[in-house]
């Protein structure tokens, strides 16, 4: 019997091959009908014939859909047919959408079969760096509004020409409805200009940009989702050149590498590893630097961990085609707390006099996306970013909302986020919105995400607690001109929620670990447990609190942190010897700074109080010698990391003092710096000082959280927070939370810092029950 069947598909299947592979699956069950894209990134497909090979169709959508795709619904109308149709076409598509929320495709690093092409001589793509198919290239980065087609990408400045136009047009061509395609005769092009932004004539800028870093210089080129720093990685000159021309003193630089043969020459990359550095989403994966390491200590100073990437762009490809370095820097070009540069004109403005040349194309980019960030902590990929390749793939939620929610993160490392029906998108990383260019874009990217997802208002705009933050005074701009409410959350309260969402849970005993977060007394939080529900928490326990002489400049200057937490313990005399002798550096102009922070102690003036977990391992690091000053997010801590791998936890002991503080479990953190000092008196080595306070302040959470949930009858534990970047607080968390019969959890999705922060939000403000 003849049948007509309605077919509307969501999830990714925009932009990812979709209509061409219903296009033959239709053909080859015989069926007549169309398929296009619709406004909200689904697919509707309409087919005539016969029942049985319609349903044979369908299962081949579901069961063997393209590679890159991936099918959240299909929903299927049967109807009479009306022998409408003579044929199967892919027809032009609809502004208007399907009525169920869609998924706009993330970029894909460049197939195989493009670099193929790409190096063939003989083929008529030879050497163009914007080669691209159905399989791979730019997506989420130029997209300017759905559905997808080339008009609505920056693509449509490059009409096709005649020879692509009949590939685009042909079925069995894999550049069949390509929406980037094109060629050297109608596509971008990549341009050269000298340290002016003065054009330089030559046929192949990109293999002369390949010996320019070979031979030591600064350039500056524009990829897919922004722009690029690049350098060599082999001269300290060079590395100390970008480092002062950009102000990055200690700040661990990126690297791009050919292959994984080259990556192996100096670091160690283990399956799991190289899955990730090959995969079409080609993040930065930050690895163990190998026994025989040759790239320059300026990379990562301070580190035994350095951050790598292959090429994911012909530009990429053919740069490292040509050089001869092992691998080449690749960091984000950006005055830093800004966004990264998209603008060629912007670019030479602003960088001018830092580099030597530029290399730029002519393509816009509409959606800045940068380099995602992946490091394996305990066997399981934790985010330092997530950004290109994943953004903006949604979060899917175990409840189904009828509130729409924007999210707008919280200070800093943030990002935005939409959450509509059961999925919650997050947006590309946006950065520190205490820089208003940074808070201006996070206004951008959430209109464009607003957009993208065919959404004209939310119903709440969620936010920090934090009355001071420029997202909290945004978010009441943003929910005045959309109509909407606003919601307050508590920082920590969001990280856990956001953790919760990530494993389908709607309960955990959570331990919240981090640099701050504005606490519901006013305080800064960092070293929690808390007993966690979307729609409350309560607190339960952790770190003591501590004093922070001269407030932030205690997070900065992390020696204020040893005489703020040594404080109450030591005299006055005796402190100050301490710092003297091990903190000396860390006070810049010298003892009469030293004077002012002891005195301010002394009369509690301008002292703030902090339970942060990275406040106590800042001051460890001070004290040990290893970092006195942070010069970018995390530092001290990072380097304790890295100092303490070599070390034996079991050579120091140090004495867990866990006591009822208001009546809650709470990690004595001065006696723990006091084991510290008495360790470092004994002249015991400082890596084993490093490694046993990390799985100390571990065993400390674990047990005060291991606790709380026997006490409930709980059974799962998790951990979000910047300090579930480190990889033995970490697994001895998940270790000691084991031991005893319950399930650890930690992000896999999101990052455990504040990336993951507008996801928590989000879903906190749709189950909120002070809205109803």
């Amino acid at each position: 019997m003849r049948v007509r069947a309605e077919i509307a598909v969501t999830g990714i299947v925009q932009g990812v091959g979709f209509r061409p592979f219903t296009y033959r699956h239709a053909v080859h069950h015989a069926l007549v009908g169309f398929v296009r894209n619709m406004g909200d990134a689904g697919v509707q497909v309409v087919v005539e014939g016969e029942k049985v090979n319609i349903k044979k169709f369908i299962d081949s959508i579901r069961f063997e859909q393209p590679p890159l795709s991936r099918i959240d619904d299909i929903v299927v109308s049967w109807k009479s047919a009306t022998n409408e149709f003579t044929d199967f076409r892919v027809v032009p598509s609809e502004r208007a959408g399907l009525g169920l929320p869609s998924v706009v495709p993330p970029d894909i690093a460049l197939c195989e079969d493009c670099l193929r092409e790409m190096l063939d001589p003989k083929d008529r793509r030879y050497n163009y760096p914007f080669i691209t198919c159905v399989n791979c290239g730019p997506r989420f980065s130029i997209i300017e509004e759905l559905p997808y087609d080339r008009p609505r990408t920056s693509m449509r400045d490059f009409p096709l020409c005649a020879d692509c136009l009949r590939e685009y047009q042909n079925p069995p061509d894999r550049r069949y409805h390509a929406e980037p395609t094109c060629c050297p005769v109608c596509g971008p092009k990549m341009a050269l200009y000298d340290r002016d932004g003065h054009p330089i004539d030559m046929s192949d800028p990109l293999q002369e940009t390949a010996r320019l870093l070979d031979g030591g210089s600064i350039v500056v080129v524009k990829g897919i989702g922004g722009i690029h720093i690049a350098s060599n990685t082999t001269d300290d000159e060079v590395l100390a050149r970008l480092r002062g021309n950009f102000n990055r003193s200690q700040q661990p630089l990126a690297v791009m590498s050919r292959d994984l043969k080259t990556v192996r020459t100096f670091a160690d990359v283990s399956g799991d590893e190289a899955e990730l550095l090959t995969s079409y989403r080609r993040p930065i994966v930050v690895l163990q630097r190998s026994s025989d390491y040759g790239l320059s200590e300026l990379v990562a100073p301070g580190l035994d961990s350095v951050g790598v990437m292959l090429p994911y762009s012909g530009i990429h490809h053919l740069i490292l085609h040509h050089g001869e370095d092992p691998a080449y820097v690749m960091t984000s070009a950006n005055v830093p707390g800004l966004p990264m540069f998209i603008d060629n004109a912007e670019a030479i403005a602003k960088l001018r006099g830092k580099v030597d040349y530029f290399l730029l194309h002519n393509r816009g980019i509409v959606n800045r996306c940068d380099d995602s960030v992946i490091k394996l902590v305990d066997g399981r990929p934790a985010f330092l970013r997530r950004s290109r390749g994943y953004v903006p793939e949604p979060v899917k939620l175990s409840f189904r909302s009828e509130r729409r929610v924007l999210a707008v993160g919280a200070d800093l490392n943030v990002t935005t986020a939409v959450l509509s029906g059961d999925r919650c998108f997050v947006s590309q990383h946006i950065g520190d919105t205490t820089k208003l260019e940074t808070l201006e874009y996070l206004q951008t990217a959430s209109e464009r995400l607003l957009r993208l997802l065919n959404l004209e208002t939310v119903d709440v705009v969620s936010h920090d607690l934090h009355p001071n933050y420029a997202t909290t005074r945004i978010a009441s701009q943003i929910a005045k001109n959309l109509g909407a409410k606003t919601v307050a959350v508590q920082h920590h309260h969001a990280h856990l929620c956001s953790l919760m969402a990530e494993h389908g849970l709607e309960e955990i005993v959570g331990i919240a670990a981090d640099g701050v977060g504005y606490g519901t007394d006013g305080s800064a939080w960092g070293g929690e447990v808390m007993i966690t529900r979307f729609d409350s928490f309560k607190h339960v326990g952790g770190l003591k609190k501590q004093r922070m002489p001269g407030g932030d400049l205690a997070a900065i200057y992390p020696a204020r942190m040893v005489a703020g937490i040594l404080w109450e313990q030591l005299e006055r005399a005796e402190l100050e010897r301490v710092l003297e002798k091990y903190c000396a550096s860390g006070f810049r102009r010298g003892g009469s700074e030293r004077e002012v922070v002891l005195r301010q102690l002394e009369r509690d003036l301008n002292v703030s109080q902090t339970s942060s977990c990275g406040r106590v391992l800042d001051a460890v690091s001070c004290l040990l010698g290893v970092c006195d000053e942070r010069t970018y997010e995390g530092e001290p801590a990072i380097k304790l990391e890295a100092a303490a791998a070599g070390g034996d936890a079991q050579e120091v002991k140090l004495e867990l003092a866990i006591e009822k503080v208001d009546g809650k479990n709470t990690l004595d953190t001065t006696k723990l710096l006091l084991d510290v000092l008495s360790a470092l008196r004994a002249r015991m080595p400082r890596k084993h000082i490093a490694a046993a306070t990390q799985l100390a302040l571990a065993r400390g959470l674990a047990s005060i959280a291991a606790d709380a949930a026997s006490s409930k009858g709980m059974k799962i534990v998790g951990g979000s927070g910047g300090v579930f970047y480190n990889r033995a607080i970490t697994a001895e968390v998940r270790r000691n939370i084991e031991r005893v019969g319950l399930k650890f959890i930690q992000h896999e999705v999101l990052p455990p810092g504040d990336g993951c922060i507008s996801l928590g939000q989000a879903v906190v403000a749709a189950t909120s029950s002070k809205l109803q």
